[in-house]
């Protein structure tokens, strides 16, 4: 594993669309604490359903990665399950970038089957030089980063021109009966529940208020645009409970 060198660490909030500390050390401790027990996690409060949707932004994206030149990364990678699933079509290469070590170490061990080069790093200040990659994914880790314009304009960056920017993410629930059970469920079970099983007080809460300030579908359409992004779209999985956006470098 390689280790880009970090970016000034600070303490803003995490989440907001105008701040501008790189790398917010809340959430790094955060993830950190619950790494052993994230992809467990991960499954079980989604009852699998995020299985169902790193495959899904997968697929969307097969068309990219099946060139022989194709280079992709996931950003905010976690243990790596997207970038992984990325692989299974791609005939190019594919990164994975994180600034949480405990995850990407994870990630390291799983990556013994596979062929992803995981980097540690910020995706405020990423490794990569400008118009560098072919596609960039960001599941679930775009709602912590300290500035979503700061990170839309260094994704930016480093795509090709017409280069794919796929964001999943936590969004609004569109369906009119799942939907207030839902919310009950994320708001009052989901944090006990993670906070049992991780045994750390804060993460699955922090889940649950990060998620309901995020921008809905239609919001972060309009941030994409508004940073230079074209051709954007989205699908909703499991009535809006995540959404997939897609959208070309402009």
């Amino acid at each position: 594993m390689s280790d880009a060198a970090n970016a000034p660490r600070g303490e803003s909030p995490p989440g907001s669309p105008d701040a501008t500390d790189p790398t917010p050390r809340v959430v790094r401790k955060m993830f950190s604490a619950v790494a052993p027990r994230y992809d467990f996690l991960n499954h079980f409060l989604s009852a699998g359903r995020d299985i169902v949707w790193r495959k899904a932004t997968a697929k969307a994206l097969r068309r990219v990665l099946e060139r022989p030149d194709s280079r992709v990364v996931d950003l905010c990678c976690g243990t790596g399950d997207l970038a992984f699933e990325l692989e299974l079509y791609s005939a190019g290469r594919v990164f994975g970038t994180d600034f949480c070590h405990p995850m990407l170490l994870l990630a390291k061990m799983k990556a013994r089957r596979h062929s992803t080069l995981f980097l540690e790093a910020d995706t405020l200040a990423l490794p990569f030089p400008d118009e560098f990659l072919d596609v960039a994914t960001i599941a679930f880790g775009f709602r912590n980063l300290a500035s979503y314009g700061s990170g839309l304009r260094e994704i930016r960056r480093v795509l090709k021109p017409h280069g794919i920017l796929a964001i999943l993410e936590f969004s609004e629930v569109r369906w009119p009966v799942f939907g207030p059970f839902f919310r009950f469920y994320f708001r009052h079970m989901l944090p006990k529940i993670g906070t049992w099983i991780s045994g750390v007080r804060g993460p699955y809460q922090y889940l649950h208020d990060s998620v309901s300030k995020f921008p809905n579908q239609q919001a972060l359409s309009e941030l994409l645009c508004a940073e230079g992004f074209q051709s954007v779209r989205y699908a909703n999985f499991t009535g809006g409970v995540a959404a997939l956006h897609l959208a070309e470098k402009a």
